[in-house]
């Protein structure tokens, strides 16, 4: 099945089973035990409650490590794309970006890359909304946590 067109309205990435559907048996479950530890003290519901807790709080922690993983493999393409694509000048600048202007700029073709790059250091743009919003030709990235 074919992607669907990506722009930057759908590029959020949301999976179903993990948004939908595990995170709120994970919350229901703490509300449970957290109820349960409340109305029956007990070391054995005290536990459970912090054990419902510490899976709610690893359930944020994977998304997030897997995003700053993200993150830094984008870093890293996007430094040799601007590499590749911005005037040798401007290869000084490249270290300037900031980790959330790349994630931004990812989204720009090849094309587009080289003159919204200069706008967004020349501006000072560090918003990655607005960075995103500047974006003429969106180049999708299904590959995205």
């Amino acid at each position: 099945m074919p992607e669907p067109v990506q722009t930057y309205k759908n590029h959020a990435q949301v999976i179903p089973l993990y948004h939908y559907v595990a995170f709120p048996i994970l919350a229901a479950n703490f509300f449970w035990s957290a109820w349960t530890a409340i109305q029956t003290p007990g070391a054995g519901t005290v536990i459970a409650a912090a054990t419902a807790f510490a899976l709610i709080v690893m359930f944020f922690f994977a998304r997030i490590f897997a995003l700053k993983v993200q993150d830094r493999v984008i870093r890293l393409e996007m430094r040799l794309r601007l590499r590749e694509l911005l005037p040798a000048a401007l290869h000084p600048r490249i270290a300037d970006f900031t980790p959330g202007q790349l994630v931004a700029l990812r989204f720009a073709t090849d094309a587009e890359l080289p003159e919204l790059a200069q706008q967004v250091l020349r501006d000072g743009i560090t918003d990655k909304k607005a960075i995103k919003q500047m974006i003429k030709v969106w180049n999708p990235d299904h590959l995205r946590a």
